[in-house]
């Protein structure tokens, strides 16, 4: 069930009705009910896998709380017991994992295994199975595997409700797509029941606006121009590829913040307050600014539950450099069981390491020229730097093999015949002259809240200083503006998000 799906539209507010009319404490029930309904629509049998890992982790949860109880009662005696949590929290790990890697690198892991023994003359192993991953699966795992180490570390106590736990792991609007919520967050909003609060109500559905706009406007649109080029990338070159990539970098944060900011609003219309998963990252001056911005809920638990275990940066300069390439291509690797993805990983380690390593150069070279660091002008450069970096990164995200990614980088470098901006090629490639007037007024409209949440002005909270009537006229023409140019109705399919698929 897609969030911008007729279906979706009918059950959200059903949900939302049913759950401030029944009492609160039978409220958690219907959540849970109404998550592994919502989870169902794709493909009733993965719930049980949604299920599975979710009576582990919350089984382990309180094998681990019990036993750290002891742990610390002996600590306290002075007397040596065996960390025996520490095992709960491998065996946890190991038991969801091993899910993860079954539904979602085991064909990947045979044929690489197979390309290799080929290079040694031997015959392929027997082929992968060949499963379809199930939506969400990269999410929720992470998600119920961070309660496990929160209550080893005592950040949070163990859950002993297990309805409670499990509405917590499969909460419908961020189960397939994040945010990636902490238990020291959500899973404490189950205890108390939510009041039905018109700001709740008003600033979340608002927020789903802006949501859709982002991914209806936005992201369906770039990606009619984005899907022919780089589906068709032997066709195509110089400034032709150089749209298509920029484009892209403005579909997959249209796709992804768009979930994220319905994902928030859904929740908040029901009294949850979610993390925020994204803020400005092309306004990021440099690549890890950028990866502090985009997709937090994923930066923080690589840095909470990876990078800091790893010794962070506590451990000397080499060993932090290390832990970032190690953190990065790990985070390749979770977007996608293909080198492209690995790939694309290591390119913004890189990109981190480097900037670690020339900072003190450049410092130099900034004090020596005199270099005013404090101007528009300058923050301007940087901000166009990293966003060409993390453009061409992108490159290798969204192309459709290793290769093609290697064969589009090339193709920038060709064929530049600057007469496509005026003998009317660039209509050919799916959007016509309208479609690209709606496409650049909705990215300047982007700029523009983007900028002005940079200079610390909310959007929203100046809309609702303003005249009741005047107010309510913004907001209906938000939704008007979001129905007219959005892209649905007959002739178009609902589009996934891009996330899905991880």
């Amino acid at each position: 069930m897609l969030f911008n799906s007729i279906e979706f539209l009918l059950f959200f507010p059903a949900v939302v009705l049913l759950y401030y009319a029944i009492p609160g404490k039978l409220r958690v029930f219907w959540i849970l009910l109404t998550s592994y309904l919502f989870y169902m629509n794709w493909n009733p049998a993965y719930a049980l896998l949604l299920l599975f890992s979710t009576a582990v982790t919350f089984l382990f949860g309180l094998l681990i709380g019990k036993r750290r109880t002891k742990e610390k009662a002996a600590a306290e005696a002075g007397r040596p017991i065996h960390q025996l949590s520490k095992v709960w929290v491998g065996v946890s790990f190991a038991v969801n994992l091993a899910i993860l890697f079954f539904y979602k690198y085991f064909d990947f892991t045979v044929d690489n295994i197979n390309v290799i023994r080929g290079w040694m003359g031997l015959a392929p192993v027997s082929p992968g199975f060949d499963v379809l991953l199930p939506v969400g699966i990269s999410f929720y795992i992470f998600q119920a595997l961070s309660y496990v180490v929160d209550v080893y570390r005592g950040d949070v106590r163990m859950e002993t409700n297990f309805i409670k736990y499990a509405a917590f792991v499969s909460f419908f609007p961020q189960l397939v797509a994040g945010p990636i919520e902490r238990s020291t967050n959500l899973l404490t909003q189950f205890d108390t029941p939510h009041k039905l609060e018109y700001d709740n109500v008003r600033d979340g559905l608002l927020r789903m606006v802006w949501g859709f706009f982002l991914k209806i406007v936005i992201a369906d649109r770039a990606a009619i121009l984005v899907n022919q080029v780089f589906n068709y990338c032997n066709y195509y070159e110089g400034p032709t590829v150089l749209i298509a990539a920029v484009l892209f970098a403005f579909q997959v944060y249209g796709d992804f913040a768009g979930y994220s900011n319905i994902a928030i609003g859904a929740a908040q219309v029901m009294g949850f307050k979610l993390m925020k998963n994204f803020e400005r990252p092309y306004l990021a001056v440099s690549v890890s600014d950028f990866w502090r911005r985009w997709h937090i809920s994923l930066s923080t638990w690589f840095r909470d539950y990876l990078y800091i275990p790893l010794g962070g940066n506590r451990k000397g300069t080499v060993r932090k450099y290390i832990n970032q390439m190690i953190v990065m291509l790990v985070s390749g690797l979770w977007h996608g069981a293909a080198w492209n993805y690995v790939i694309w990983g290591g390119i913004n380690g890189l990109y981190q390491v480097a900037c670690g390593i020339t900072k003190p150069f450049r410092r130099r070279i900034q004090q020596k020229t005199g270099a005013r660091t404090n101007t528009l002008s300058w923050r301007i450069g940087q901000v166009l730097t990293t966003f060409v970096l993390i453009d061409l990164s992108w490159i290798f995200f969204r192309a459709n093999s290793l290769g093609d990614a290697m064969h589009l980088l090339s193709s920038l470098f060709r064929g530049w015949n600057t007469n496509i901006f005026f003998d009317g090629s660039l209509l050919k490639l799916g959007l016509d002259q309208t479609e690209w007037l709606v496409l650049l007024g909705a990215l300047l409209i982007l700029l523009a809240v983007s900028l002005m949440q940079e200079k610390g002005v909310s959007v929203l909270e100046a809309v609702k200083r303003q005249q009741l009537w005047f107010r309510w006229l913004i907001y209906l023409a938000a939704i008007f503006v979001v129905l007219l140019t959005g892209i649905y109705g007959p002739g178009f399919a609902a589009s996934s998000f891009i996330y899905f698929q991880f």
